[in-house]
């Protein structure tokens, strides 16, 4: 029996047969079979003649960076803008001396939730929600930038806070 693994469709070379196929999101993915497959060099390795004569002395050509690798280098970097906060009270929740905040659009959310507990004197057994804009309370692990971009108000990210849930 062979190995299995999963590649995309333009991907498949012919001595591979297919064992089943699935839909997974935009892109169909194959899950094969390698049956007596010849030894392929790793695609990012340059051919054995290249790399002799890189030894020699000679300088290797640059390496062309595809689409992919220069998306997750632009998603690894650190967002340094500053995004301004609003934060309003709910209910019976303190109200803060101090409402408008910069904080790094890169931040997760979970960041300003302890940011507040910190301004509010709050324990971390403490209950507090939260709230964009009086309609729903986001993930932990939204960033700061994501929600800013889809919920902002008049140049603000409108956070409300609560020791009480306040909507669903």
């Amino acid at each position: 029996m062979g190995h299995f693994g999963v590649l995309k469709t333009h991907d498949v070379p012919e001595f591979m047969t297919y064992r089943r196929s699935r839909h997974l999101g935009a892109c169909r993915v194959l899950a094969f079979c390698v049956c007596n497959a010849p030894q392929l060099p790793p695609p990012h390795l340059p051919p054995p003649a290249a790399t002799m004569s890189s030894a020699v002395g000679s300088p290797a050509p640059p390496q062309a960076v595809s689409p992919g690798v220069e998306a997750l280098e632009t998603y690894r970097k650190k967002d340094t803008s500053k995004i301004i906060v609003r934060f309003k009270a709910v209910g019976n929740a303190p109200i803060m001396k101090q409402n408008f905040y910069k904080i790094t659009a890169s931040n997760r959310f979970q960041a300003v939730i302890q940011f507040l507990r910190k301004e509010l004197g709050w324990k971390a057994g403490d209950p507090l929600f939260t709230y964009i804009n009086l309609a729903f309370s986001p993930a932990p692990d939204d960033t700061v930038a994501n929600l800013f971009k889809l919920f902002q108000t008049e140049g603000h990210l409108i956070v409300n806070y609560s020791s009480t849930a306040a909507w669903g």
